[in-house]
């Protein structure tokens, strides 16, 4: 039988332990938010400040396939709005990265899941593969019937990355809920504003040159050039090229997007 003296000291001991029980088994996750930082890490060493991606070296760095893993167990019914979408546009990021890597770093991710040729149902991005949150997604299904149908929210267009040169540059850093605001506004002026050959504003001429992006999702710009033009001029800064857009007076054209990889090779 214990003394009344060592009783005290077996509770605390205990408590000890049931701690360092919790701390090593700890997730990526908490109750109000999820820990991006094996990502955030990834990114900053692979990914150059052109955003082009040094693909083999997230294929030899065990943490990736942890941090899959890790958004493969998430719980969003304990995240807000801000925290699930930085959470699905870092899992469509991240998914798009490992199958590149599982596909050898093709020329293209239209080379993905072709047959004879051809796109076979909807190429790479009909491909099932990414786990995220407890169910196994298609690209397509994260882009279309989650992120756009749940999330009110054009600015994902610029953080969304299918690993091609004509997307957006894949940003150095994951996203997190406490930033995202402050993120996806980054990624708008750097899409819009650093890249002349996908986007920019001629005053001679009265035209808007936009990347396809903004012709295959117009709906999510406003539906219509004006309504675009005066969305793409909220990341303007002021002077002619905004009131231009601001005026609605101006055409549209559609600039080429190229598809090839964006591998640092």
């Amino acid at each position: 039988m214990r003394s009344a003296h060592e009783r005290p000291r077996l509770v605390v001991l205990a408590l000890l332990v049931l701690l360092a029980i919790g701390a090593g088994s700890a997730t990526a996750q908490t109750d109000t938010s999820f820990d991006h930082s094996a990502f955030d890490t990834l990114l900053t060493e692979h990914v150059d400040s052109a955003g082009l991606v040094d693909y083999r070296g997230f294929e030899a760095d065990p943490s990736f396939e942890r941090y899959l893993q890790q958004l493969a167990e998430a719980d969003l019914s304990v995240l807000d709005t801000d925290e699930r979408l930085a959470l699905w546009i870092n899992a469509y990021n991240a998914w798009t990265i490992r199958l590149i890597n599982d596909e050898d770093r093709p020329e293209s991710i239209k080379d993905i899941n072709k047959t004879l040729g051809f796109l076979s149902t909807g190429g790479a991005w009909r491909v099932r593969f990414a786990d995220v949150a407890g169910e196994t997604w298609t690209l397509d299904e994260i882009e279309h019937e989650v992120i756009r149908v749940r999330f009110d929210e054009p600015r994902i267009h610029f953080a969304l990355v299918c690993a091609a040169i004509g997307c957006p540059p894949l940003r150095a850093e994951a996203y997190t809920g406490a930033r995202l605001d402050e993120q996806l506004d980054e990624q708008a002026r750097r899409f819009l504003l650093d890249a002349p050959e996908k986007n920019r504003v001629d005053i001679e001429d009265g035209t808007l040159y936009l990347s396809p992006i903004f012709d295959w999702y117009e709906d999510d710009f406003g539906g219509s050039d004006e309504a675009v033009g005066r969305y793409v001029a909220r990341f303007l800064p002021v002077g002619p090229e905004r009131d231009l857009l601001d005026s609605g007076d101006f055409d549209v054209e559609h600039t080429d997007y190229d598809w090839s990889l964006n591998d640092q090779r």
